[in-house]
């Protein structure tokens, strides 16, 4: 399969490199990343400075490093550097988890999310963890995924996040699929003043997990669970709170 890996955490990330050392071996791969990293980004795209794409050599891939964010790599990717359309972007693998709230936020996210709009199946991956064991399987983890009759490509106009439990707290066995559950945050901001005597702001978010329920992303994540969230670009509330149709008065005509 010709894949797209991409991330948020930069090109060097370690586990970017464990899913490109993976799935060398059986896949046609190109990886198109930020050149640092980039998290938190959320959707951002680059259109007010050039995006710079600089050869990287892999033995078993072909690979770029961006002065973008994820989107931009994303987008520029499918769209000016493979030869071919890939098959499948694969976002990750991010170091944390991305949950509830977190798909609003995300760089992981929101490089699967670009590959959505321009037709390409995508999942983003995340661990919640940031030790090598577990990002390295993490990496093989998906390798089999992707050859097991359970994978199936997002539908058009979807795609997937998938979050991996920490294993320093057991091997997963199970994966289920589940909507989003609630991570809220709660903003601290630190003020500082820098030497010159000028106040800024540093932001340091801590996220609040409910995990009550087990049958969302969040509750089981906790449960030591493989989440998959089926996600679309659909965002419309079906709770109306106002009529479908408002007339308005004759001076506005």
């Amino acid at each position: 399969m010709r894949i797209l890996l991409t991330n948020d955490d930069g090109i060097e990330a370690f586990g970017l490199q464990c899913l490109r050392q993976t799935l060398g071996v059986d896949h046609d791969l190109y990886i198109v990343a930020p050149e640092k990293e980039q998290s938190a980004m959320s959707h951002a795209i680059t259109m007010h400075k050039p995006l710079h794409a600089h050869d990287v050599p892999y033995p078993d891939a072909k690979g770029w490093s961006v002065n973008g964010t994820p989107s931009d790599c994303a987008k520029l990717g499918i769209e000016a550097l493979l030869p071919e359309r890939p098959q499948l972007l694969l976002s990750g693998i991010n170091q944390g988890s991305n949950l509830g709230r977190d798909v609003f936020y995300s760089g992981t996210v929101s490089a699967a999310v670009e590959g959505m709009f321009l037709g390409v199946p995508s999942v983003a991956i995340s661990y919640a963890g940031r030790d090598e064991t577990g990002l390295s399987w993490t990496a093989e983890f998906v390798a089999w995924w992707l050859t097991d009759k359970s994978f199936v490509l997002p539908l058009a106009g979807t795609f997937y996040n998938v979050n991996i439990p920490n294993i320093k707290e057991g091997l997963p066995t199970t994966l289920v699929r589940v909507p989003l559950g609630r991570r809220e945050y709660n903003n601290d901001f630190h003020r500082r003043v820098d030497p010159r005597g000028n106040e800024y702001y540093w932001l340091a978010g801590n996220p609040w997990d409910d995990t009550a329920d087990p049958n969302t992303d969040v509750g089981a994540l906790a449960g030591g669970l493989i989440t998959l969230t089926v996600l679309d670009m659909d965002v419309t509330s079906n709770h109306f709170r106002v009529d479908n149709r408002i007339e308005l008065p004759p001076r506005f005509s």
